[in-house]
């Protein structure tokens, strides 16, 4: 066991040498003042490099305009069914059901990262949730699944390791691997554990934490763990966008080398509870795939089950109706035209916010951009100080206005949780 879990701790060589090149350390911004010396400004490159996939067989497309925006196990055996999903801006499939035809989607230009070896598969995806089910933990694995019998043996032990470790002893040679997991490495275990689970089997990793429809999330046993004395999360602490990118960074945190591979975020996209409180809307889908990009995921994967409210569905965005499907082809289309900016170099030190808002800044030519979303739930004014010499006037993409600049300083209007602002400021090369 220790000798599988050794070699995938490791990264591959190419992925170390591009990321270790992916530091740059920038001299050409002046200070936003001009009264003290500039801060250190570097580039860094996407988690992983950006040639990382191309290091797999058959691997995903390591082309800047390509960002990866999956669905969850969806069935591919109904022609119009993916043809429907490409129009909605979905290109990738992360497991399918065991009656699809992958071919469905390499026909058209789509991908699939799947459990079960087919001719047309770019990946291989581990059980799923492996931390919630059987556990961090050495023991002797049942071969059951849940539900069917007692997982692990004995019954109270715990034995999550193991059923990860003969999981990717199938994965066929040299395909990237792909790994979700849960609340057990989101909230429940410690660090070392999250980092046995983050690092020793997948190639490609994500958690899937639902904040705006799970009905337990914000007790002081999950998300409520977060702070240093476990609490209770009131509504506008809980129920926010800005809580997608936690989950992202919570799992960045846990990879070593640090940076060195993939993060993936999930959004949920109907209601993945019977009980839960109610279903996710289409600004708060929006918002929570912004948050998840800003806190560096590099794909997004769309839970698309409905077990309540008002359209119960495996299939929601085929199933639940036009206007949901559109909203969903409309971020998409923003994120894909995005694509350039969201797999750019990162520009760290030369940027400071002043408000409740995360914020990213990306390099692309000698254009700068800064991608922007509230993290507070009431309407709220942030002031962006930016170390390089900024133009008069700064766009704010997709949104039909410009803001003017003073001092190497904006500012900007967050009206609420799910406010997301993408700013390009031409010429601000840092």
């Amino acid at each position: 066991m220790d000798n599988k879990r050794t070699q995938r701790a490791t990264a591959p060589s190419k992925t170390l040498l591009v990321f270790s090149a992916g530091l740059l350390i920038m001299s050409g911004c002046s200070s936003a003042t001009g009264n003290e010396p500039a801060p250190q400004v570097a580039q860094r490159a996407v988690d992983g490099g950006g040639e990382y996939y191309s290091q797999f067989t058959n691997g995903l497309p390591d082309d800047a305009g390509f960002f990866p925006l999956a669905l969850w196990h969806e069935s591919l055996t109904d022609e119009a069914g993916v043809q429907a999903d490409k129009s909605f801006g979905i290109n990738t499939y992360i497991e399918v059901t065991p009656d699809s035809d992958t071919a469905m989607a390499w026909n058209n230009d789509m991908y699939v990262l799947s459990s079960l070896p087919t001719e047309h598969q770019n990946g291989f995806v581990l059980p799923d949730e492996v931390d919630m089910w059987a556990k961090s933990g050495d023991g002797v694995w049942t071969g059951a699944w849940p539900g069917e019998a007692p997982v692990c043996e004995p019954e109270d032990s715990r034995c999550g390791y193991t059923v990860m470790e003969k999981s990717l002893a199938k994965a066929p040679k040299d395909l990237a691997v792909y790994a979700n997991f849960g609340k057990g490495v989101t909230f429940w275990d410690p660090d070392e554990p999250g980092k046995t689970f983050v690092n020793s089997y997948a190639d490609i990793v994500s958690a899937d934490n639902y904040w705006f429809t799970d009905p337990n999330i914000c007790s002081q046993h999950e998300g409520g763990k977060r702070f240093e004395t476990p609490r209770d999360m009131t509504g506008d602490e809980c129920r926010l966008a800005a809580n997608y990118g936690w989950t992202v960074e919570r799992i960045r945190s846990l990879v070593e080398p640090e940076a060195s591979k993939p993060v993936w975020g999930f959004v949920e996209i109907g209601l993945p509870f019977v009980d839960g409180p109610r279903a996710i809307t289409s600004q708060e889908i929006r918002a929570a795939v912004w948050q998840s990009i800003i806190a560096g995921a590099r794909g997004i994967v769309y839970f698309n089950h409905s077990f309540g409210g008002t359209c119960q569905s495996q299939h929601v965005l085929r199933d639940c109706g036009t206007e949901l499907s559109g909203d969903i082809a409309a971020i998409n289309a923003e994120v894909e035209k995005m694509a350039p900016v969201i797999n750019a170099p990162a520009v760290e030190g030369a940027m400071t916010v002043n408000g409740p808002t995360k914020a990213a800044a990306k390099s692309v030519g000698s254009d700068m951009y800064i991608l922007a979303g509230s993290a507070h739930a009431a309407e709220q004014q942030t002031e962006f100080n930016v170390s390089c010499e900024l133009p008069r006037t700064i766009e704010v993409v997709g949104e039909s206005r410009t803001i003017r600049t003073s001092g190497g300083k904006f500012t900007d209007e967050f009206v609420d949780g799910n406010t997301i602002h993408l700013y390009k400021i031409a010429g601000a090369s840092c």
